[in-house]
Parts: structure tokens; sequence; C-alpha cells
């Protein structure tokens, strides 16, 4: 059967539906066809500093072997056009491509897509060069979204399993166990990943908003995850769940190397240099410094509620760091700004304070007698011509290291501490039988103890 490449994005709005409900939906859809999932659903996360994204900036791919393919893609579009929130915002785009490999600029697209601003008219090129059929509502911006899907090609990558309300259910509180949760999370750990902010007493698997997810549990393999959901005991009666292999926990993002004398607002990136001005705080305990390499530099801002604020105020010139984050755009009353989302600090400086010398006969502080005429003692009149300041190194209150983030603060490509030194180089296609769930129609107990 011939591999059909299906890309969706922008579906939702701030006021409910949510693309990976989109997903569950196509997939039940195609299910019901035969079509032959060569790999897991793919959730991929692009730029998340776009002003214009939804919310995670996130779009779905599905690779699937299907016979009937005219009518599988006819059946997606009238699922996407039905269930997009349109009036609300949405700029649905939907790509199919036919095909056992994703062409080079396709994948090069799809690349730059999540560190840079892409052009829709760019996607829509590229796409009609390699016949790729593309379908498109409101402004179309959803194409860039799709078509980047698609050209996604994973080498690290983490999970998740997402479980979905029923619709009736849509904005009522999600009732979820706190202790459950606890214990799901220590005894999951370190393959799954950031369940419970222990420092904040806050729950982190599930969302806030009227979407139709009823939580979402992240980490390092399928197997995990489903013996992690179950540990819930979810008292609601869900519709089903769907696990994702996805680009969350990666820092994918953040794999481009800013040239500080050229930096594009909206952009994504690292950059390494040398703190060239002292830190400083304003109201709100939001942290500024400036950042200086050999090709130019930049204005830096740590925000409070990452929790590395009070930490970059320790920060000094001369120390040599690595930053990520994205860049802000500048504004009438305020310069362009690298937003930092983590920083590793490469070198510290030694900084050192200076004080006079005591005088030699009754151990009293030396004072300047003037420029160029050494000190005076004026305890007992004792003058020292030669005397030179006291050079005493202070004792420094960082250390060489990486800081990230607390885990509330934690985009969706955000990698947890724990995750490093754990990355995957690729990925085997066998998947766990138990990928998908729709608890209408499938046996819970036949899955629950897998």
């Amino acid at each position: 059967m011939p591999l059909l490449h299906i890309g969706f994005d922008d579906t939702d709005s701030r006021q409910g539906m949510c693309t990976t409900y989109l997903a569950y939906k196509v997939v039940n859809f195609l299910l019901k066809r035969n079509a032959r999932f060569v790999d897991y659903p793919l959730l991929i996360r692009l730029n998340p500093n776009i002003p214009w994204k939804t919310r995670g900036n996130g779009a779905v791919a599905l690779r699937v072997e299907v016979d009937d393919k005219s009518n599988v893609m006819d059946g997606i579009r009238t699922i996407v056009e039905n269930n997009s929130h349109i009036g609300n915002g949405a700029n649905p785009g939907l790509v199919f491509y036919s095909g056992e490999h994703i062409p080079a600029d396709v994948r090069e697209f799809a690349s730059n897509a999540l560190y840079d601003v892409m052009s829709r008219n760019k996607a829509k090129e590229i796409a009609s060069k390699h016949g790729i059929r593309t379908f498109a509502l409101g402004n179309g911006q959803g194409i860039v979204g799709a078509l980047s899907a698609i050209g996604t090609m994973l080498k690290d990558h983490t999970f998740e399993i997402i479980s979905y309300r029923k619709l009736e259910n849509c904005g009522a509180m999600r009732e979820i166990g706190k202790e459950n949760v606890i214990t799901m999370a220590k005894r999951t750990f370190p393959n799954t990943y950031n369940n419970y902010d222990y420092s904040h007493d806050r729950i982190l698997i599930t969302p806030r908003g009227p979407d139709p997810i009823f939580c979402g549990i992240r980490g390092e393999d399928p197997d995990t995850l489903l013996q992690a959901f179950f540990m819930l005991n979810i008292p609601e009666k869900l519709d089903g769940y769907m696990i994702f292999r996805t680009n969350h926990g990666t820092n994918m993002h953040l794999t481009h190397e800013f040239d500080l004398t050229t930096l594009k607002a909206y952009t994504s990136g690292y950059v390494r240099g040398v703190i060239a001005s002292e830190p400083y705080a304003i109201k709100g305990g939001h942290a500024f410094f400036m950042l200086r390499t050999e090709h130019g530099s930049a204005l830096c801002a740590v925000y409070e509620p990452t929790g590395l604020s009070q930490l970059a105020q320790k920060l000094g010139v001369g120390d040599v760091i690595e930053i990520g984050g994205g860049v802000r755009k500048a504004t009438s009353k305020h310069p362009k700004v690298v937003n930092v989302e983590y920083f590793r600090i490469l070198h510290v400086a030694p900084k050192f304070s200076y004080m006079n010398p005591l005088c030699k006969k009754c151990g009293k502080r030396l004072k300047s007698d003037g420029k160029e005429k050494g000190y005076k003692c004026e305890k007992c009149g004792v003058k020292e011509r030669s005397a030179q300041k006291i050079v005493i190194e202070i004792r420094r209150e960082i250390k060489e290291g990486l800081y990230i983030p607390v885990p509330k603060a934690h985009r969706h490509l955000t990698k947890p501490l724990q995750r490093y030194g754990m990355e995957k180089n690729g990925y085997e296609h066998v998947l766990n039988p138990n990928w998908y769930c729709n608890f209408v129609s499938e046996n819970l107990s036949q899955v629950r103890f897998v």
C-alpha cells in the first residue's frame, strides 16, 4: 500500500478545541478504514516564540499506508473542516504527500520552522513543487505548520499519552487526585517528567482551559506512559486516549546559534558570550544584563516566574555563559531583548575588592594622604609612601553549571534536567498495540494490564 503523509495545524482557538483532539478523531476515521500506521502520531512543537500561535504552536503528522487514498483524503478534509474553530480565529492547514521519503527542501523548511518565522507563500511554493496536496481555510497560515509537521524528522524524542474528555464535560473542572499524581510521578521517575511541581504544590499534567484534553503525561516510552495513565484512577468517564511521539522536552528549538549582529524578532536559539554589564532587577523581580560576543551584544532578560531571576542577578562582568531563548520584538519604549529560557555558566570570573593597607605601628586602617602621596595613619601620624592597596578575592555565590526554569515555567519543548544524558538517536517503528483507545468501542480491561 502507498505511504501517505498527512499534516495539519491551526485548527484550535483560545476558546476551545485542540489540534491533538482533531488528530484523535482522524485516527479513529483511519483505523475504521484499515489504515496501517507506520509510526505513532507525531506531535511537533514549532517555534514557541511565534506571537500568533494559539497555545503551544503544535502541529500533527500521521504516516499511514492506505488503499483508497482519494476517499481517505476527502474524509479527512471533511473532519478538519467540520471540527476547526474557524469562527474563533483558527486558520487550518492540511497537507497530503504520497511517497516513501520526504523531499529534502520540505525537511529543511521544517527544520527552520523550529526556530524561525516561516512564510506560508514559501510553504505553498514547496508544496506545489513536490505535488503535495494542500487544503486551507481562513488565511491559510496552518499550511506552514502542516508542511513542517510532515517534514520534521525526530532523532531525540519523547512520547505523550493524551486522554480526551467527552465533549459534554468540556469546560467543567477536571477532577484528579493530587496524591495519585504524586505517586505516579515517583513510581515512574525518571521515565516520566513534569507531572507535579513540588515547590509550588501544583499538578502539571492537566490543562486549565475548555479544550477536550483531560490530561497529558510525558515520558520516554509508551509502555511506561500507559502504566502511568492507569495509575491515576481518573473518576471522570473519558472518551479515550492516544499516544504521540513528539519533540517535547528536547530543546529542539534552541539548536540554532544566534548572531547578535542580526537578531531577528521572534526567533529562537542559543549563544555563548561574556557578561558585559552588572545585572540589575526591575519591579516584579525580572533581571536584565548585557551579553557580548565578538560579533555584537544583546540585552537579555530573565523573568521572575522562571525561578532563575535571583541567580541571574548574581552573575557578574566577565562571566562566560551560554543562554537559550527567544527574541522579543523591539518597541518604541523598549529595545530588542533575548528572553532567556535557560543559561549555562561556563566560567565564573574572579571578583576582587580593594582595601587601604594597615598601619605597621598601630594596626589602624590607613587613609589616603592625597593623589600620589601614599597613605597616612590618622592615629599615630605614620606615613607610608610606597604602601599598596590590599587585594581581596570576593567569594562568588554562583557555580559553573546548567540552570533551567522551575517545572511550572517549562515550555513544551524545554528539556528537563533528568533528560540530559537520556537523549535518543532515532527510533525503531514498532508500535505498542495499545497506543490508541476509544473507551466506547474498546474493552478497557484488555488495555489496563498490558
